[in-house]
């Protein structure tokens, strides 16, 4: 300091500046960097071996399972369709929420949900609310804590810092294929991303069928698949893929890839070779759909299928199991995005369920898993009543409902429930889209060539149609219907890319040898009864036609037996009430048969009081929409039930009044004849169309109830 001025000297003004400078940055290094490093690295080897036998338990995490990007606590924020899913350093969680939201969502360590990037659907780099993106999908996260986003719709690798501001990595907004400088090369419509420790960011490149990398240069280059897709180990351009929708590194240094089209698990070693993962058991399960993946930091890989939505756990060396989705634990509507925590626990985004999941090892005493999919009461697609065939605001027959019960081509008569509702049109007949909606789903067109041939749209599914194609073999769209030929030009598939639009009215193909479409509304395992999106001019005045009601014993032998015109009836056991019935609506052929909506059954004396416990009727089995047991078929109707398939000459619906098939609820029950005293008796079967229309004919069963 100068004595004379009072004033510090400007050397050691710099000398003092320099100080707290260096001061600065170690403190820096002590409260940032060291914990940031540490959180980047992850778990010290230190850590055990991953379990292969936990069992799991379901925690809500976020979402209410309404869509909407609303902002909030938790379990009161909505999702519109959660798909990338990664934890920062900070403890804060990342979410690429696609769908109509648009934006990447941040859920602070206290629980709050609030926009982080992002605000409509567009192409735009800027900070927060400026940026825009178009169908995001994965995420990744480098060790400062930057994201990395496959900007699917938009064809691009985006960029956002840690204070929220986007750039665009690579890819000029145009779908396309070029290697190079990150501005100029092109992608098609990215799904999946990684980044490793030296900033090099992986790319599932989903409609190229490649996987690229971005050199930390900012340069694109290729490191496997070739032109098309296919199905081919080996190295570089020499290897094939279909579809691979994500992918994740492992801490061996190998790149894990979910090859979604070809319903399989791929690695890429550190030497550039693909090769496809194999269960080492016959009888192990094998990915189905591969969506998303996880690594642990020994080598297991934990895999989210499209559909039906399991999760499994898979070892390098062969070794597989289903962890979510076995039966026991349900699974997920459609499962997009799995991040492993540090204590080993799972965190996953199920896209078309609106919600965010922990999946934790179970307790001795654990609660029950939390709810899973779309909520039940969530709002309908909006179709303004319009047929899925010209004229939209016209009329046409409604041929088969939901929870009909079907066969299959092997001769099993009850294998399925009917999952949608059925409108008959002639073969070639265009197919036209009902609702304005934007497809979310790599594998959006599926079953090319088969008599199940569809397209999934947003929530709605139309199946038996040549998709995206006149009668004639004609592509209706190429901008949207991408055909795959072979060599000699056969058609093989179409492909549609995420983010695709369609307006009410658009065709989406044409009706094959089925002669009729059938609406499924909502993902596999959660589908809402069609009938409820309501059709201009349909009505339903008629109401349903009970044929018989029968009983069976416990072991299924039909009660004969009768007495003064009554079935006897044993007063030891429990028995089944069995009911035959059909239904139709206005306009039907007088041949078509329709499933009823609800079946029940009520117990009355002799002179039409009800017995205790029966003073509603007891309406067990109810398809407002699709039941979520995969038996629920055998619970719901008895032997003899069925047809083989759509439009055989006779359709029997023997549906098992006291079983109890409903929403989420699938279980085998009886009328517990025990709990009655001897004496004279009425089963009534109660049935109901989607109308409310109560079924007439051959409802009451007289019955006696035997002494011993």
């Amino acid at each position: 300091m100068n004595r004379r001025t009072g004033r510090t000297r400007p050397g050691t003004r710099r000398a003092l500046l320099a100080v707290a400078a260096l001061t600065a940055l170690a403190l820096a290094a002590t409260f940032f960097w060291q914990p940031l490093r540490d959180w980047w690295r992850g778990p010290p080897p230190s850590l055990p071996a991953t379990a292969f036998d936990w069992v799991p338990r379901i925690v809500p995490l976020a979402g209410d399972g309404h869509r909407g990007a609303r902002d909030g606590h938790g379990l009161q924020a909505r999702f519109d369709e959660p798909w990338g899913l990664v934890r920062g350093p900070d403890g804060s969680l990342f979410v690429a929420d696609g769908g109509e939201a648009n934006r990447i969502r941040r859920i602070a360590p206290d629980g709050t949900v609030g926009t982080f990037a992002g605000s409509g659907e567009g192409f735009a780099d800027g900070i927060g609310a400026a940026a825009k993106f178009h169908t995001p999908s994965s995420l990744a996260i480098d060790r400062l804590g930057n994201l990395y986003l496959a900007d699917t719709g938009n064809h691009a690798i985006r960029k956002v810092s840690r204070n929220g501001r986007v750039t665009t990595l690579a890819g000029t907004g145009v779908p396309g294929f070029r290697d190079g400088e990150g501005a100029l090369a092109q992608f098609r419509a990215p799904m999946g991303v990684a980044v490793d420790e030296a900033g090099r960011v992986f790319v599932a490149d989903t409609w190229n069928d490649r996987i690229r990398v971005i050199d930390r240069d900012g340069r694109v280059r290729t490191l496997a698949g070739g032109d098309g897709p296919g199905f081919a180990d080996g190295t570089g351009a020499t290897a094939r893929f279909d579809t691979p929708a994500a992918l994740v590194l492992a801490g061996d240094g190998r790149v894990w890839v979910a090859d979604t089209g070809n319903r399989a698990l791929r690695w890429i070693d550190v030497g550039g070779v693909v090769r496809t993962w194999r269960a080492a058991a016959w009888d192990a399960p094998e990915p189905v759909r591969p969506l998303a993946l996880a690594a642990t930091h020994d080598g297991a890989v934990y895999v989210a299928e499209l559909s039906p939505g399991r999760v499994l756990q898979v070892s390098a060396d062969g070794r597989s199991r289903v962890l979510v989705g076995n039966g026991t634990v349900r699974g997920f509507a459609r499962p997009s995005a799995l991040w492993r925590e540090a204590d080993g626990s799972l965190l996953l985004a199920d896209a078309a369920g609106h919600r965010l999941h922990r999946i934790v090892p179970r307790g001795l005493d654990a609660p029950a898993d939390g709810p899973v999919g779309p909520s039940p009461a969530r709002a309908l697609p909006d179709t303004a009543q319009r047929w899925p065939f010209a004229p939209q605001d016209g009329w046409h027959e409604v041929v088969g409902t939901l929870g009909e019960v079907r066969g299959n081509f092997s001769g099993e008569s009850r294998s399925h429930l009917h999952n949608g509702l059925d409108v008959r049109a002639d073969v070639g007949t265009p197919v036209l889209s009902i609702a304005a909606g934007k497809v979310t789903s790599p594998l959006a067109a599926f079953s090319f060539g088969g008599q199940a041939e569809g397209i999934t749209v947003d929530e709605l599914t139309y199946l038996h149609m040549r998709v995206g194609r006149t009668a004639q073999g004609r592509n209706l769209d190429p901008s949207r219907f991408v055909i795959d030929r072979d060599e000699d030009g056969r058609a093989l598939a179409v492909r549609i890319m995420r983010g695709a639009r369609f307006a009410p009215g658009d065709a989406l193909g044409t009706v094959n040898a089925q002669a009729h479409t059938h609406l499924i509304v909502g993902p596999y395992g959660f589908q809402h009864n069609a009938i409820r999106l309501g059709f201009r001019n349909y009505s339903d005045t008629m109401p349903p036609r009970i044929d018989h009601v029968s009983l069976l014993d416990a072991a299924g032998t039909p009660l004969l037996e009768r007495q003064d015109g009554r079935v006897l009836v044993p007063r030891a056991v429990g028995v089944q009430v069995v009911v035959e019935a059909w239904d139709q609506v206005d306009g039907n052929l007088p041949r078509r048969r329709l499933g009823l909506h609800r079946v029940g059954y009520q117990v009355l004396h002799a002179d039409g009081r009800p017995v205790p416990g029966f003073e509603t009727p007891a309406m067990n089995l109810d398809f407002s929409r699709m039941p979520a047991h995969p038996e629920a078929v055998k619970l719901a109707y008895a032997a003899d039930s069925g047809i083989t398939v759509h439009g055989a000459s006779r359709t029997r619906f023997l549906y098992v009044a006291s079983n109890r098939v409903r929403g989420d609820e699938a279980a085998h029950d009886l009328w517990r004849t025990d709990t009655l005293p001897a004496g004279d008796y009425i089963v009534r079967a109660i049935g109901e169309d989607a109308a409310g229309n109560r079924a007439r004919g051959a409802t009451d069963l007289p019955v006696r109830l035997r002494a011993h």
